[in-house]
């Protein structure tokens, strides 16, 4: 059986501050443990789709800003009867953060939302809305805080033209700004629905993103059973079993609350351990029989 597993034609600034090429560590276990993987890039023209017989979507990093290209081309593999993972169905439903409505109608906890569209004008009705002083302003298609503003109430003025000209190109969403982010973003990661381990992502000093381009730190702490149950509970909703899942979030009153659910290319923090890629090797030969 042959297996892509799909990257994206790399940026130097996405990798800052990574100390393990992920794709090429786990490329390697898996090449060792017999399986036929070959890299690929989800858009280049010359690849042959359909000699594969499964498509692992791994690190697409730059979908986001080629979001009707990158829909078509997983269409594209639907067509030629290729095993898609994650299955194309929950990927496009993740493609677009609306999705994170869609959970919290099913009573899990979410950080909040409200939604604007494309067009659409942003006035300062947010700040009562949420009973907050700082909002989040980030688009609904998007990844590593790309395009993401905070805006407090008493600088409102300053940062509203900004805003409406984002609001010309695509939605929006806005939520409340959430102290508990300073204590770090959780990302609790899955395979098949298997908890296998968590990272903590702490945004540097004075900021509030917490990716590793941004001058955010990582660590591994062991999480509470608790929070693990928790997290564990935003898969239980998805129509389809998943490779894998990371479900990043912050506790708030020593509970779980989600901020994404990464079913398209999270990075999975499994930093050359055998272990971690045993987790993830398990759930893909599960899955692809």
């Amino acid at each position: 059986m042959k297996i892509a597993l799909a990257g994206y034609k790399k940026e130097a600034r996405l990798s800052q501050g990574v100390t393990h090429d992920e794709d090429a560590e786990l490329i390697s276990f898996l090449l060792n443990k017999g399986l036929n993987v070959v890299p690929t890039i989800w858009n280049d023209p010359e690849t042959d789709w359909k000699s594969f017989e499964v498509v692992i979507i791994k690190s697409p990093w730059d979908y986001h800003n080629h979001l009707g290209e990158f829909l078509n081309w997983l269409e594209h593999l639907e067509e030629l009867g290729v095993k898609v993972l994650n299955p194309v169905e929950i990927i496009r439903w993740n493609s677009d953060k609306h999705y994170l409505k869609s959970i919290a109608e099913k009573g899990l906890p979410v950080i909040p939302a409200e939604y604007l569209k494309k067009g659409s004008v942003f006035n300062d009705r947010f700040f009562d809305h949420f009973g907050a002083e700082k909002l989040v302003v980030k688009p609904c298609v998007s990844a590593g805080a790309q395009n993401t503003i905070t805006v407090n109430r008493n600088d409102y003025n300053e940062s509203s033209a900004d805003i409406e000209q984002l609001l010309q190109e695509q939605d929006y969403m806005v939520q409340p700004f959430v102290d508990e982010i300073k204590n770090g973003e959780w990302s609790f990661l899955f395979f098949n629905g298997k908890y296998s381990h968590c990272s903590l992502k702490t945004p540097k000093q004075g900021d509030f993103r917490v990716q590793h381009y941004h001058g955010g730190s990582i660590s591994y702490p062991v999480p509470y059973p608790l929070h693990i149950g928790q997290a564990g509970a935003y898969l239980k909703s998805l129509p389809q079993p998943v490779l894998y899942a990371r479900v990043d979030g912050v506790l708030i009153n020593n509970s779980f609350h989600l901020m994404e659910l990464e079913l398209i290319e999270p990075y999975l923090f499994l930093n050359g351990e055998d272990e971690l890629q045993e987790n993830y090797y398990q759930a893909l030969m599960t899955l692809m029989s």
